[in-house]
């Protein structure tokens, strides 16, 4: 990787959304305005005076169907996806604006926004971006779920799932260092069943979903068109896992390995990894020599962290 692509992004100009929230069905505009560098991702609700809520792990709030965040009881929902391709692009600075709680479905997928950001090209910044160093192993575990990152070189990203047919089981591996994000990564859709339909609008979600922004799925098959992917499932798992992980603030330097886990057990690791100050360094990356940031502090033995 060549030495510039170690410097922060933002976006060279302002991207425009709009649509309607999967589980609330409320109809949203967001726009994405490029951000100085240091400044991170942050969400403002232009409907609540420009409130403000950094994509960070302390603000993280419900994490059942979607990951959503809170602060001061002001929320923003259903994050998952736009954070995976901004981190998948490489952008690290932007101001997200939306006028209502959660953001727009689109497809479902990640593509509107990997394809947007190449459209109007990303603006490096005269700021070297910092890594978040694995220097060892932290899990989460709760039955036969399981989730892990681990020491290693670039991003990698290792997920099994098992479900109903006709899913089954499958998995994926990915290597973000590699540019794959857009291909690989980026178009694969949320998916989900016929069957659960009723209880999950019962349960207000899902008020938003169309055949358009969701893969649904019966036993006897897809209901509504072609797969992307054959595994295009263990693919969009990969694709909010990584959403979920941009909220530790920074790229990880690691290895991340996951097996029947979700939002919970994904924040879980966040969490978990960020209070284990002995698991992680801070560092910036060159073509000659990777230069710490921060010395680690001893080692301790955590309690385990489960979700």
């Amino acid at each position: 990787m060549a030495e510039s692509s170690h410097l922060e992004n933002t976006i060279s100009s302002p991207i425009e959304f709009s649509g309607v929230g999967l589980h609330s069905g409320a109809p949203v505009r967001m726009r994405l305005l490029p951000a100085p560098a240091g400044s991170g991702v942050v969400f403002r609700r232009t409907d609540l005076d420009g409130f403000e809520i950094p994509a960070i792990g302390r603000n993280v709030a419900k994490v059942s169907y979607a990951t959503s965040l809170m602060r001061q009881g002001v929320l923003i929902s259903t994050t998952e996806h736009l954070l995976s391709a901004l981190l998948g692009a490489g952008v690290d600075n932007v101001h997200i604006e939306l006028d209502n709680l959660e953001l727009p479905i689109l497809d479902g997928s990640a593509l509107p926004y990997t394809e947007a950001f190449r459209e109007v090209g990303l603006k490096s910044q005269r700021r070297r971006r910092e890594y978040l160093r694995i220097l060892k192993s932290v899990e989460v575990r709760e039955g036969d779920k399981f989730i892990g990152v681990y020491p290693g070189d670039g991003y990698s990203v290792s997920y099994k799932i098992d479900f109903p047919p006709p899913i089954g089981r499958q998995g994926y591996i990915v290597d973000l260092a590699t540019g794959a994000y857009e291909r690989e990564i980026a178009p694969a859709r949320t998916f989900g069943w016929r069957e659960d339909e009723k209880k999950l609008r019962d349960m207000g979600l899902i008020r938003g979903a169309t055949e358009e922004s969701v893969i649904v799925l019966s036993r006897q098959g897809v209901l509504n068109g072609n797969l992307r992917f054959h595994d295009e499932f263990a693919r969009h798992k990969i694709l909010d896992l990584i959403g979920d992980l941009a909220l530790a603030g920074h790229h990880i330097l690691g290895h991340v390995v996951a097996e029947r886990a979700g939002h919970a057990m994904h924040t879980a690791l966040v969490s978990r990894l960020l209070r284990d100050r002995s698991a992680w360094q801070l560092v910036t990356l060159g073509t000659e020599k990777v230069k710490a940031k921060a010395k680690p502090a001893p080692a301790r033995t955590p309690s385990l962290v489960t979700a």
